[in-house]
């Protein structure tokens, strides 16, 4: 019986997105770490506070995604996300910031950001760009997603 049971943990490890959290907060990183496990096939993988920190952690951990603030310390986001999608093409990059405007969601697809997201926004939102399924609300329904109810 421990073959299946040893089968099972593969099979499911092979299916979890690796994910690496990436947030100058460590109250928003603490929240991601519970929250994402519980609501999908998701593995944390690492954290890092600020951009520089992401980038080598990109490079050792190989993550398939990474969720990503857009304004932090050392370096931002932007430069970070830059920086990631030229080591690893492959990866994806998700972008979770309080800045909606459209200004900055430009300024992150020039950067190679995959995914574009305001913090507070659903669970199944956020699922969905961590798996590559997400469909951005057009600009008229920014308003409507920072009045939802705050998960972060």
């Amino acid at each position: 019986m421990p073959e299946v049971s040893d089968d099972r943990a593969r099979a499911e490890a092979l299916t979890r997105r690796r994910v690496l959290i990436v947030d100058d907060n460590v109250r928003v990183r603490q929240e991601l770490r519970t929250l994402l496990p519980l609501a999908g096939d998701v593995e944390i993988v690492g954290e890092a506070a600020n951009g520089r920190e992401a980038i080598r952690l990109a490079r050792a951990l190989r993550p398939e995604v990474v969720l990503i603030d857009l304004e932090m310390p050392v370096l931002d986001g932007y430069e970070a996300a830059r920086q990631i999608k030229i080591v690893s093409p492959a990866c994806r990059v998700v972008a979770l910031t309080v800045h909606g405007y459209k200004a900055a969601r430009q300024k992150a697809g020039r950067c190679g950001v995959d995914a574009f997201l305001v913090k507070g926004t659903d669970v199944e939102s956020l699922m969905k760009a961590i798996l590559g399924r997400y469909r951005p609300l057009p600009s008229s329904c920014w308003r409507q997603r920072l009045r939802t109810r705050r998960l972060i």
